[in-house]
């Protein structure tokens, strides 16, 4: 039996990588509903799973009318739409801030999430926003 050649899987981690692109899809989608929910960072990661065991499902989600345009943008331009960013970075912050209101009972918890919080904030505000 030959080994995959150099950038493909075997056919279980492809059937894995599979369905957990599916999932990811599935997860993307349900953000489209949910306010909480992050849809194109589920979207991006079902992306590079389909690229690893899917050439069909990662063109039909890279050429989704609805789905795709953000993952184009982000593979044309690395940019998040200015919304995106403020909602994330929002959503962040208000996270952040219900933490130290009602759940954290030192200032242990609110630092640490400080600390994984504001370099990922950084980078969302660092990417450029979608040209015109």
């Amino acid at each position: 039996m030959d080994a995959p050649a150099r950038g493909e899987v075997c056919a279980p981690a492809r059937y894995a990588f599979m369905a957990l692109g599916w999932l990811c899809v599935a997860l993307g989608i349900l953000g489209l509903f949910l306010p909480l929910m992050p849809t194109t960072v589920f979207l991006l990661i079902a992306l590079w799973l389909f690229s690893k065991s899917s050439v069909r499902f990662h063109r039909w989600l890279y050429d989704h009318p609805r789905l795709g345009g953000p993952l184009r943008a982000w593979h044309a331009h690395r940019a998040i739409p200015l919304p995106a960013k403020r909602a994330a970075v929002g959503m962040m912050s208000l996270s952040w801030l219900i933490v130290v209101l009602f759940v954290a009972e030192s200032w242990l918890l609110p630092c640490a999430l400080a600390l994984i919080l504001t370099p990922i904030a950084g980078y969302i505000l660092r990417r450029p926003s979608l040209p015109a």
